[in-house]
């Protein structure tokens, strides 16, 4: 049961609030041995992390000047993951601040991805229907679209007159898609020059994921979180947390939420190749890569063996101790993130934990299961990022290192990021004056940490877990009212002595049963406050 302790992501938690109603959330959106590296020059200019001198912004300014540009609208970017997408509907996404309707077409037996803007009166495609010839159906006035993007039926147009619908004012722009890896993704431009954009450039390909030896447990969830840089909170998520919890003694819970306050150690971090399109870094578990604009995935040994060094001893630091000491050292483990940009101060998280050893615990324990866990990452670095990019935007993004004191190797990923994004990105995502440049305020603790909007209803298995665990609620308590009916109504001797305490007794543990349901469900599935202070 080794396994079970090895979490599908690091970990994290919050007091539960005794309010019990929840609201769709508005968004604000404005216009055994350790691994000792060799010192290595990068061609970087310079790292907070293990520098204590930091170019001038004036300086940065004319080096970014010479550098190759980062293109935002020429790149894949990932949707959703494909196991939480229904074909029977379409469904509303947005990435780059791209308003997107996904929607499979059976005619051509393969997922679509539209503009969400129906060209007759601009409403959202997403709000529409399938309709029984497989066509993608606006519901406000019921015009019909083909996988291509053209118009198929007008049902106001006269039967006999000009074939409007034909024309290309009528046509909803496609945007090129792709399925890789369990994810649905697609590129943002619409210029029919793009249609085949696939066969010459495919998105980042990670063979583990489709590897039928190595697990694949996926989980997405929307962030309120972004500032400066709306792609970048997720991987910081992974950055500040997972060089921590791999040096804790057990992969235990109770562990991984200490692991950020009292199981850090020095670590050697080493941030390699930095060019346009992302980093790759070394640590002590082996190699981690930034492919620009939004994938970050390393590997890591549960056993701990890919601590050994170049023959080197590691003097003065406490012995890295195995993490799982009963798996071999030949099982591997991994941790993709793709961090999606959706617009200033919303992102989406899609987070991947794949390990070549104890599959089977995928075939007997529900998805959403294993879902609890990155939950309670998520929602006990929320806050923090919040108010670190808050703090930040008032000094910009090119300075942000004149703000925060960085001394150590261990915060090298989130350096390296921010500089390529300053080198190489133009300091932000370009939204290309889809925005004014002001960011959304920081939500209220209900809404940052809320779940039922940002990932249960769009996740195929909580959503499922969700509504069947309230019908056993209902079923639990609907038991508990009847058990009491019974022994009140029967009459004096109808029933023995020993039959009315049995339903006095069930009663009260469907009662008190249907009451734990409730709080867990809605920890769990609705709302969880994180406070450090008691975890």
């Amino acid at each position: 049961m080794e396994a079970l302790r090895a979490p599908s992501f690091p970990s994290f938690h919050r007091q539960l609030i005794s309010r019990h109603t929840f609201q769709k959330p508005i968004l604000h959106i404005p216009s055994s041995r350790r691994l000792i590296l060799p010192s290595q020059k990068s061609n970087f200019k310079c790292f907070a992390a293990i520098s204590q001198t930091t170019p001038s912004t004036e300086e940065e300014i004319e080096s970014d000047k010479r550098e190759e540009k980062f293109e935002w609208y020429e790149q894949w970017y990932p949707v959703c993951a494909e196991c939480d997408l229904d074909k029977r509907r379409p469904h509303a996404k947005k990435v780059i601040g791209i308003d997107l309707v996904v929607w499979w077409d059976r005619n051509e037996n393969a997922w679509k991805v539209f503009e969400d803007s129906c060209p007759h009166r601009m409403a959202p495609l997403s709000e529409g229907r399938i309709d029984q010839w497989g066509r993608l159906q606006c519901v406000y006035h019921g015009w019909c679209f083909g996988g291509a993007g053209d118009c198929k039926f007008i049902p106001q147009a006269p039967r006999d007159g000009p074939p409007v619908h034909t024309s290309n004012k009528a046509c909803v722009a496609v945007y090129p898609s792709y399925v890789q890896n369990g994810l649905l993704w697609f590129w943002p431009n619409s210029d029919p020059r793009y249609k085949d954009i696939h066969s010459t450039k495919k998105p980042h390909y990670i063979p583990e994921l489709d590897d039928p030896s190595y697990s694949n447990m996926i989980i997405s969830r929307e962030v309120a979180y972004g500032r400066r840089e709306p792609n970048t909170g997720s991987m910081l998520v992974y950055s500040s947390s997972v060089p921590y919890l791999s040096q804790t003694r057990d992969f235990t819970t109770s562990d991984l939420f200490r692991a950020d306050r009292e199981g850090g150690r020095p670590l050697e971090i080493s941030v390699q190749k930095v060019d346009v399109n992302g980093f790759t870094a070394k640590q002590i578990f082996g190699e981690n890569y930034f492919i620009a604009p939004c994938i970050f995935y390393g590997h890591y040994s549960p056993s701990g063996d890919d601590q050994s060094t170049d023959g080197k001893e590691d003097v003065g630091l406490p012995p890295v101790p195995m993490i799982l000491p009963h798996v071999p050292s030949d099982k591997k483990s991994m941790l993709i993130f793709y961090c999606i940009p959706v617009s200033p101060g919303r992102s989406r998280l899609i987070s991947a934990a794949t390990r070549n050893f104890a599959v089977w615990l995928d075939l007997i324990i529900p998805r959403w299961v294993f879902h609890m866990t990155p939950n309670l990452i998520i929602d006990s670095d929320l806050y923090l990022l919040h108010m670190e990019e808050k703090k930040l935007r008032d000094v910009g993004p090119l300075n942000w290192h004149k703000s925060c004191y960085i001394p150590t190797k261990a915060d090298a990923f989130s350096t390296a990021f921010r500089r390529w994004l300053n080198k190489y990105g133009g300091t932000q995502v370009d939204w290309k004056n889809k925005y004014s440049g002001e960011l959304p305020p920081t939500p209220p603790r209900e809404q940052l940490f809320d779940r039922y909007w940002t990932h249960t209803v769009s996740c195929s298995s909580c959503s499922v877990a969700y509504k069947r665990l309230n019908v056993l609620k209902t079923a639990l308590q609907v038991i508990s009212v009847a058990s009491v009916a019974a022994v009140a109504a029967a009459k004096q001797g109808a029933i023995s002595i020993a039959v009315r305490y049995y339903l006095a007794s069930m009663a009260v543990l469907c009662f008190v049963a249907s009451k734990w349901l409730s709080h867990f469900i809605r920890k769990t599935f609705i709302y969880h406050d994180y406070d450090h202070a008691f975890h």
